[in-house]
């Protein structure tokens, strides 16, 4: 299976679980390919913080998902496709609020993995790529059959 497939068949499973990850069940994975993944919603209730926002505990969740998505398609990956990643370091900058209606535009990137660690960056943007919504970093541990 490509690692594009991959991708995509892991998503799918991963949004329709009973856990967590459920709450990404209504986002949209547009494209996932070379070390970059590129994802969509709407924001609405479900997404809100008290003060009518996207919430940033949906947005920390958004960057940490599609970040491992990209990371899955990236063909430098030293592991095999669809290795185990769990997140060391998770750094988000909020610069926008996003409200009710507007679509909001997830895109991440690998920008190097190595034997153990990967480091990704992400973008939250609206208004067509005008406004950033929030930026993150992420490292991610990449493991072994033995861990």
């Amino acid at each position: 299976m490509s690692r594009t497939k991959l991708a995509f068949a892991m998503w799918e499973k991963m949004k329709n679980t009973k856990n967590f990850s459920q709450c990404m069940k209504n986002v949209q994975l547009l494209s996932a390919a070379d070390g970059k993944c590129k994802a969509q919603f709407t924001v609405a209730e479900e997404h809100l913080n008290l003060f009518g926002t996207l919430h940033g505990g949906f947005t920390s969740t958004a960057i940490d998902v599609i970040s491992w998505c990209a990371l899955v398609t990236y063909e430098r990956e030293p592991k095999s496709p669809g290795a185990a990643h769990v997140s060391v370091d998770l750094h988000i900058t909020f610069l926008k609020a996003a409200f009710p209606g507007e679509v909001v535009t997830i895109d991440a990137e690998t920008i190097r993995s190595g034997k153990t660690l990967a480091f990704l960056e992400v973008e939250l943007t609206k208004n067509d790529g005008k406004d950033i919504v929030a930026r993150g970093q992420h490292t991610k541990f990449i493991m072994t059959d033995k861990q």
